[in-house]
């Protein structure tokens, strides 16, 4: 079980669906990229450059976030696993999105970049023993565990989906 001191609570909402369910975190990894990548495939073209308000990010944008955010936080549990002794800087997710050139980039080559990153994700986590997804480092000033990140992962991933489902379509 998960316990609330192995990440921020503004994460809360992102690790509790996930560390709460029997699956395990390699397996909500896979899961989660399934269901995201089978519903955004089969996503109209004319959705592909959307954004559902002024100032808001287009669905490439969204995707190219998701991306974005699994590198930063895989190095961050990498950096946790092996015990990495530096505390690790935030990052600015709007400098990242405005730096990206998502909308230059083809849909599926966004689709299909998550996808690779994400069996590349679920990969370093099958070898990750309970004692390595149990050890604690600091990121953006505030602690969190290995499986944490894991968990935060999927549940990162399904915010977004959600949001999309529900003001993008």
């Amino acid at each position: 079980m998960i316990s609330e001191n192995e990440y921020a609570p503004y994460y809360k909402n992102y690790i509790e669906p996930f560390a709460n369910n029997e699956k395990g975190i390699v397996k909500n990894l896979t899961d989660s990229q399934e269901e995201f990548d089978s519903y955004m495939r089969k996503l109209p073209k004319e959705k592909h450059n959307f954004a559902y308000a002024e100032g808001k990010w287009t669905v490439k944008e969204v995707i190219q976030h998701i991306i974005d955010t699994e590198r930063v936080f895989m190095y961050r549990a990498l950096s946790f696993a092996r015990n990495g002794e530096n505390a690790l800087p935030g990052f600015d997710q709007d400098v990242f999105s405005m730096n990206s050139f998502a909308q230059e980039r083809d849909y599926y080559e966004l689709l299909n970049e998550m996808a690779t990153l994400r069996i590349s994700t679920a990969q370093m986590f099958c070898w990750f023993h309970e004692e390595v997804l149990t050890r604690i480092g600091t990121a953006s000033g505030n602690p969190m565990s290995v499986r944490a990140i894991g968990y935060l992962l999927s549940g990162h991933q399904m915010h977004h989906f959600k949001v999309i489902q529900e003001r993008y379509c």
